[in-house]
């Protein structure tokens, strides 16, 4: 047996010796475990290091689910709490939310997700008033780290413990989303994910930011993931006040750009073939868009909002205040200025220009033009290399 075994009892066993507890929150969450481990053991093909590293990570999230049952159970009142107007950013993967999402969260009154916090969830109900978590301060260092080995990363994707980060990372407690971005490109997880009925998963989903916003509250949270795609539907239904930005880019430039990062995710497989990522992705996130534009059409337009990505390079400022006029939210001066500050703080390319193509990854212009020319036309795309 390995030293790692991806088996179901195993992580679950280990998850309950690290935490002393056992009651995971029901049992809606171990068909999604069992398929992603089943992908795991079949499928990913793992180098050693990349064995240990999920292994533990599924440990780590099953001990997440556990205190967090054990925190709703001394404390049933959260779930009483209200997300009250929360603002999201979707769209395909790689057209300038990340970018958006840390210029709107500059203002005073966003609650933006942040990374740490993501990973960890849970109160730390002995923490003395005013100390820093501790985990906050191991992720902080372990980010540190990561940044310094593979500094190549930071031109993909730039995070740290304090930075806004994607919803994913909560999510990923449900094993019924995207978990990391690879393994939606692997089966038989793949299409077993896209069969679900996301209802239940948004349903812990909520209760997590519920958790989150007890702890530490905030007067309107600001969200952001691709992956919200699959569930417009579901998270309009939860949210019923929610209000959605969708973000567009020649979509050339963002699958090509989606392959690159899901490519430096999957470096720990032994025998990855760049070559036949290209088609898995573009299929993956074409499908999204159908879905969620989908239901978007069934909803309320007033609820949606579009940011081109070429007019908010030209003036990131003009695309957030078009947002805010759109929804109504309140801009006084100092929130301007907040914003302004970090336009000026941020130009494009502060963390390296990020190099990739369409050919490195199996794909060329016509297959994407072809595959997504009703998103293009109805959007209005460039959709040149």
């Amino acid at each position: 047996m390995a030293e790692f075994p991806f088996d179901e009892e195993s992580v679950l066993e280990a998850a309950r010796q690290a935490t002393g507890l056992s009651d995971f929150a029901g049992e809606s969450f171990r068909e999604g475990l069992r398929v992603l481990l089943e992908t795991y053991e079949k499928t990913a093909d793992f180098n050693e290091k990349g064995r240990k590293r999920n292994w533990r990570r599924l440990v780590q999230l099953l001990s997440t689910r556990l205190r967090v049952q054990a925190a709703f159970a001394r404390h049933p009142e959260i779930r009483e709490r209200e997300i009250r107007r929360p603002l999201y950013l979707t769209g395909l993967p790689r057209t300038g939310t990340s970018a958006l999402f840390n210029l709107l969260g500059a203002d005073p009154a966003a609650r933006p997700l942040l990374l740490w916090e993501a990973i960890f969830p849970d109160p730390l109900e002995d923490l003395p008033e005013g100390e820093l978590d501790p985990r906050y301060l191991a992720i902080k260092q372990q980010y540190d780290r990561m940044r310094e080995k593979n500094p190549d990363f930071n031109k993909i994707h730039f995070a740290s413990a304090d930075t806004p980060e994607e919803c994913v990372l909560l999510q990923a407690h449900t094993f019924c989303d995207v978990q990391m971005g690879i393994e939606v490109m692997m089966e038989p997880y793949a299409s077993w994910f896209q069969a679900q009925d996301l209802h239940a998963p948004y349903a812990y989903y909520q209760d997590l930011l519920k958790l989150l916003d007890w702890q530490r509250p905030g007067e309107r949270w600001l969200l952001k993931s691709p992956a919200h795609l699959w569930a417009v539907d579901v998270l309009t239904e939860r949210f019923p006040d929610a209000c959605l930005i969708f973000t567009h880019r020649n979509p050339l430039d963002a699958i090509a750009s989606a392959c690159s990062l899901t490519d430096a995710l999957m470096a720990a497989r032994e025998n990855h073939d760049p070559k036949r990522l290209g088609p898995l992705v573009l299929e993956y996130y074409a499908r999204s868009l159908e879905r969620g534009l989908a239901a978007r059409d069934a909803g309320d337009p007033a609820r949606f909002f579009d940011v081109d990505y070429r007019a908010f390079l030209t003036d990131p400022f003009a695309a957030a205040k078009g947002i805010y006029d759109h929804f109504a939210l309140p801009m006084p001066d100092n929130v301007e200025q907040a914003l302004q500050a970090h336009v000026a703080a941020h130009p494009q390319g502060k963390h390296g220009r990020h190099e990739y193509s369409l050919q490195e990854f199996g794909l060329d212009a016509d297959t994407v033009r072809t595959r997504l020319a009703g998103y293009i036309d109805r959007f209005a795309l460039p959709c040149d290399p």
